[in-house]
């Protein structure tokens, strides 16, 4: 059951979101239409903290995070790329009076992964094309469209005439897709509250647990020739497959092994994905340099020191069964994802409020899922003590040709922020 101020004010937050609805349609094809890939997050950036300031009126900071300070801390993942004119944004809701609530931070990532390749879309990854219930765009579903809801929720909040008993911080991130470090940036900034809430598209599901990932980087050098003398020549991407092969055979093994509860009931709960690889410049020529770089999931509970060091003695283990392999070994690098995973407890206040914000919307019980993949909710959980989870709108196709959300699931995840920062922040001051 909702609080009695909550339940009072329902139905004017309900009517509300409904009023500003065309705008946040209209808002999120805006945040669609901005291709912010990995360096290129600058423009959306600036537009919502423009949008923070100007349209709702929030104290807004902006700044670009410091590598050199994070690399310090717990839960830094490695970049090999500048920071330069990337910012994270924050923007503030200092609520009024006395605190009779619990503070709250809104965060979304708007870096989003390449849509290549283009000619595998029905649609225009960068055109936020809406067909019936659907919009389509590289990141619409992944994850503009829970940006779109938090900041809606707030302006549908603060438009209504309520004030809330607590401060609201409303925070946009780069780098969620590679590294994590922009969430680390806002909480080492000193922007903490007593929970968060992040709008990952989870089918209007509360995450409760996680997996760790690691990016790694394996180079393998063979003896380079025309292919004419291809016989006495080593072929790099040939002795590439013996590593890559070796790496299948990891992934069956970690997936044998006795699984973590939160993952008992997945077949197939850790990945280990060959994402990337690069070789060669001529069709007639011997390659002498392959380059492939991996994914590597994990379990809550287990360190990245632990998986790196494993995966690396498994590599050279099956280099050593390869006559060259075994002469000219890998070159093994880890970067980009150094995260932990996480396993929270479902019994807390957080997830308790957001049952009853998630079934006053739905009139549905609020279900819990385990995800294969990493979200920014470990910076809060694991290093922070900030409660943190994941609940945001129904899509699919992420990261794949044609990545769509469900209109109406966003309007749901508004409203259900809406009534989450009624219960949570509590209630100051109600419409007059």
């Amino acid at each position: 059951m909702l609080s009695k101020p909550a339940a009072a004010v329902l139905k004017i937050i309900n009517q509300k979101i409904e009023e500003l609805w065309e705008e946040e349609v209209s808002f999120l094809q805006k945040l669609g239409r901005y291709p912010s890939t990995l360096g290129k997050e600058a423009t959306v950036q600036h537009y919502i903290a423009d949008y923070l300031a100007n349209d709702l009126g929030l104290r807004t900071e902006t700044f670009i995070p410091d590598p050199k300070r994070l690399s310090k801390l717990p839960g830094y993942s490695p970049a090999e790329w500048s920071y330069a004119g990337r910012p994270v944004v924050v923007g503030t809701w200092q609520s009024t009076g006395p605190k009779i609530g619990k503070s709250l931070i809104l965060q979304g990532h708007v870096d989003v992964v390449s849509p290549e390749p283009v000619s595998l879309w029905n649609y225009d990854p960068w055109g936020a094309v809406i067909e019936g219930d659907k919009m389509f765009g590289r990141g619409i579903q992944d994850m503009k469209s829970g940006i779109a809801a938090m900041i809606f929720a707030l302006k549908a909040v603060k438009e209504s005439g309520v004030i809330l008993g607590a401060d609201v911080l409303v925070q946009t991130v780069i780098e969620e897709e590679c590294t994590g470090n922009g969430a680390l940036a806002a909480l080492d900034k000193g922007y903490t509250a007593d929970g968060a809430l992040i709008p990952e598209p989870f089918g209007l599901n509360g995450l409760t647990s996680q997996v760790g990932v690691i990016w790694m980087r394996v180079k393998v050098k063979g003896a380079g020739a025309h292919v004419e003398r291809a016989s006495q020549a080593v072929n790099a991407i040939e002795k590439a497959y013996h590593l890559i092969g070796a790496l299948s055979e990891y992934r069956k093994l970690i997936n044998k092994r006795p699984k973590h509860q939160d993952f008992a009931h997945i077949e197939h709960p850790l990945n280990v994905n060959i994402g990337m690889i690069h070789s060669g410049d001529w069709p007639s020529n011997v390659p002498s340099l392959c380059t492939f770089e991996v994914r590597i999931g994990f379990y809550p509970g287990q360190h990245p020191d632990d998986i790196k060091a494993e995966v690396t003695e498994w590599l050279f283990d099956a280099a050593k069964e390869d006559d060259w392999l075994k002469e000219v070994p890998p070159e093994i690098t880890f970067y980009g994802f150094h995260a932990e995973g996480v396993s929270l407890d479902r019994d807390q206040p957080l997830f308790h409020t957001l049952a009853r914000a998630h079934h006053a919307v739905t009139e549905k019980p609020l279900h819990s899922i385990s995800t294969t993949a990493t979200t920014d909710i470990r910076f809060y959980n694991l290093y922070y003590g900030i409660p943190a989870t994941c609940y945001g709108p129904v899509g699919a196709n992420m990261h794949g040709a044609d990545e769509w959300v469900d209109l109406n699931s966003v309007k749901t995840v508004t409203k259900t922020y809406a009534v989450f920062l009624l219960e949570w922040c509590g209630i100051h001051t109600l419409p007059s």
